[in-house]
């Protein structure tokens, strides 16, 4: 064979390399469309009219602690404790009466995922009866852990201390985060002003917020009556200081205007 036409064959063969290359990206383009349809269009098609979403969240902040020892020179505490307490409000898009569609039949925590841990303390989020909300207490026994289910009622009186939620979205989902022990066996011996059982505790015990500031996310899932279901995850930034305060002044007391919308699911 000559040298032309050894020039010519190695020109077919990149040539044909090409065209199967050229066919085999197309091929590929092709298919991830289709599947990408197969996959997303039907999710589109059945989210096309939002049921429920979460436009509004309430957080306050606060700080607390147990005593331990006192005198007149110092003053030793044995857990010191930030709280975030954490009201959701559901909402119905559409401004219609109540349907079948637009009312509860189930709703549940799942998928916990701490994003920033605290360096101090140990974080753990809770039910907390809507009566109790904005007050310091730790109620053990409603640890929310891998799960956690509401009651849903249509009576006209129900106990809202008990994990209750009305079917037509009148009450919100109340929350507490807690961070405990973020000082324990620790001795306060600025005694010159008063002890306030507040976030001014938090200064006294030489806390740096950035070491208890903590995100964290959960899944919030609904039924409605026509046994749809939705899915949404909501995200939480632990309030500890705004453009005007600080926990250290006391408390804090944010609203957040975000949207949550759920989408129906699997």
């Amino acid at each position: 064979m000559d040298k032309k036409n050894k020039i010519l064959t190695i020109f077919v063969i990149i040539l044909l390399i090409l065209v199967f290359f050229l066919a085999y990206l197309l091929l590929s383009k092709y298919f991830l469309k289709h599947n990408f349809e197969k996959d997303i269009l039907p999710f589109a098609l059945q989210n096309e009219k939002i049921v429920f979403q979460v436009n509004k969240i309430v957080l306050f902040s606060n700080c607390d602690a147990k005593n331990k020892t006192g005198s007149a020179s110092n003053f030793t505490i044995e857990n010191l404790y930030q709280y975030t307490d954490i009201a959701l409000f559901i909402n119905a898009s559409s401004k219609e009466e109540k349907t079948l569609e637009n009312t509860l039949k189930k709703v549940s925590i799942r998928n916990i995922q701490y994003l920033t841990l605290p360096t101090l303390g140990e974080p753990k989020l809770y039910f907390k009866g809507l009566p109790h909300f904005s007050k310091s207490e730790l109620l053990l026994e409603n640890e929310i852990h891998d799960s956690f289910d509401f009651n849903i009622t249509s009576e006209n009186e129900a106990d809202l201390t008990a994990p209750t939620l009305y079917n037509n979205l009148a009450n919100p989902i109340t929350l507490s985060y807690v961070n405990q022990n973020i000082k324990s066996d620790y001795t306060i011996t600025d005694t010159s002003s008063p002890i306030t059982y507040d976030g001014s505790l938090l200064k006294k015990c030489h806390v740096n917020l950035s070491s208890i500031f903590c995100k964290f996310s959960f899944d919030l899932l609904l039924t409605n009556n026509l046994e749809e279901q939705f899915k949404t995850t909501i995200f939480i930034d632990i309030p500890l200081e705004t453009q005007e305060s600080s926990i250290y002044d006391g408390t804090i007391k944010a609203t957040k205007n975000q949207k949550f919308i759920f989408y129906r699911y699997p």
